[in-house]
């Protein structure tokens, strides 16, 4: 799953090179982000969105019909995919570059208390209503941010760059990525994503996007959240 940029990152699930351990100050900082046990959370979804910013400067800058060009924003706002017209004074091939299609989060407006525990040396997540089963069995390591996975596996986490740049995902502060691949014996493998983001807003997002297969059971599953942390 391709999915929503983070600077560069995808929440989708894929293989990658193996990280070098965190220093220090990053382990503090990831310790700081994760969960607190029974932390109170927002459930948020994707939603596409249609960006036509770029067309309307390219547009305007070549003399095109105003008229049509405000048809085709009233479109995009509505998350119509606007329909190319020779009067905008530009080839289909430039109009097909400049209309972006992005996904964004949005709130669901479903609340509830996230299933994780947590001592000095691990977080561990469970399962509740809402959770779907996504993020069960999967714990953070503080000492060393390693996660693992109920598969058996076990990935390193990637520090994913300060973002303010809106038209290149979202507006991120600080976080962290996991991108784990595993495929063993008795039926067990992942490939998954798991990404810890502050937003500059301060919220906090959680997503895992994941397929799996466990004791020869294919499951897809997803699951995004955001909540703050004092």
């Amino acid at each position: 799953m391709s999915g929503l940029l983070v600077a560069g990152y995808g929440f989708g699930a894929s293989s990658a090179p193996v990280p070098s351990p965190l220093a220090p100050s990053l382990l503090t900082r990831l310790s700081a982000l994760l969960p607190q046990t029974a932390q109170p959370v927002t459930l948020l979804t994707r939603r596409s969105s249609i960006s036509t910013v770029q067309l309307e400067l390219r547009v305007a800058s070549v003399g095109g019909d105003p008229a049509v060009l405000r048809q085709i924003a009233v479109s995009a706002a509505r998350g119509v995919p606007p329909v190319y017209d020779e009067r905008l004074n530009i080839t289909r091939e430039e109009f097909k570059k400049y209309v972006v299609f992005q996904e964004t989060l949005a709130s669901t407006g479903k609340t509830f208390r996230l299933s994780v525990t947590r001592d000095a040396g691990r977080v561990t997540f469970g399962d509740g209503p809402s959770m779907n089963g996504v993020l069960r069995g999967v714990s953070v390591d503080l000492k060393t941010g390693e996660m693992r996975s109920p598969e058996g596996f076990s990935a390193r986490p990637v520090s994913v760059p300060p973002n303010d740049d809106p038209s290149r995902g979202l507006e991120v502060r600080t976080g962290f990525q996991w991108r784990i691949f595993g495929n063993g014996s008795a039926g067990r493998a992942v490939n998954g994503t798991l990404s810890l983001l502050q937003l500059n807003s301060g919220r906090i997002v959680l997503a895992y996007t994941r397929n799996s297969m466990l004791d020869y059971k294919l499951n897809v599953g997803e699951l995004i959240v955001e909540y703050t942390r004092p």
